[in-house]
């Protein structure tokens, strides 16, 4: 079987570490060219260093997904180098918790700037790209991935922004497939839902600008933390086999990719009682003594 991906351009952001290294690592044993973007700038060297080592071609981009001229320039910078990808993983993330009318305007502003905006641009910067392409070239093929989470099609408590910036993603996502199967065959569309993986996102507070700092963080918040660094900490499927889902489900044409399905019987609970019209599922269904710990440190 030939590797269809051999010389071909993948842009992935979020790519010095978690999934978006381990896309970057699948990238590279297959002989693709890699354009890495990261925040962090010496997680974005090392994934560097080593992926050239690995003999790619690198570019590397030490740059806020958020900010909309840098994404821009990214673009150019990719075009004029490498041409059109053939794969966009818009990846990078960030995580904040706590009750949602704690949140500051800086924790909305951080989030939503960078996992929605970040998706945002992009889509708009790069699909235009890959669709010229795709009209030049009948060959041509391209694929976007964005990740989301499962907390993109549930609402469990105490990350009120996270869900919102997820939720955001998933439809931002659904809506790029049904727009891009209007004007094309040759470009494609996926959603990554990932659970429980561990990943640096739950010490992404590490990475926060400093003009976007919040508040000490409140009661919610802490707990919020810490049940999500134990929750990620604990996650039995790696980063490293996620990344391969994204390539299968690439290849195979798989829009939605999940990395537990098992926890699709609480997306199903929510789309029963949405269709009913009832109240929202009890999110501790499965776990009740989560949610009475939870509920116990938080009420007076």
């Amino acid at each position: 079987m030939t590797n269809s991906w051999r010389g071909k351009t993948a842009v992935i952001t979020g790519a010095g570490s978690g999934l978006g290294l381990e896309v970057a690592r699948i990238g590279a044993a297959r002989g693709m060219h890699l354009v890495l973007v990261d925040v962090q700038t010496d997680a974005l060297e090392r994934a560097r260093a080593e992926l050239v080592s690995a003999g790619a071609q690198v570019l590397a981009r030490r740059m806020d997904v958020s900010n909309a001229a840098a994404m821009e320039d990214l673009g150019q910078a990719v075009a004029q180098r490498l041409g059109a990808p053939h794969f966009v993983f818009n990846n990078a993330g960030v995580a904040a918790g706590g009750l949602i009318w704690e949140n500051t305007v800086a924790d909305w502003d951080w989030v939503l700037g960078v996992n929605v905006w970040g998706v945002v641009h992009g889509v708009r910067v790069f699909t235009p790209l890959m669709l010229a392409a795709a009209k030049a070239d009948p060959q041509y093929r391209g694929h976007i991935v964005n990740t989301a989470s499962m907390a993109g099609l549930l609402t469990p408590p105490n990350m009120g922004v996270y869900n919102v910036s997820k939720h955001a993603v998933v439809a931002l996502s659904e809506t790029l497939y049904q727009d891009l199967a209007l004007v094309t065959q040759q470009v494609a569309a996926s959603v990554l839902c990932p659970y429980f993986v561990p990943t640096g996102i739950s010490q992404s507070e590490r990475n926060r600008p400093s003009e976007l700092t919040g508040c000490p963080p409140t009661p919610s918040q802490l707990i919020g933390q810490a049940m999500n660094d134990k929750a990620v900490n604990s996650g039995k499927v790696t980063a490293a086999e996620v990344a391969a889902q994204v390539f299968d489900a690439m290849e195979q044409g798989h829009f939605y990719i999940y990395s537990h399905p098992k926890a699709l019987g609480n997306v199903r609970a929510r789309m029963e009682a949405i269709v009913q019209g009832v109240r929202p599922p009890d999110p501790f269904a499965e776990r009740p003594e989560v949610g009475q710990q939870l509920r116990a440190a938080l009420r007076p």
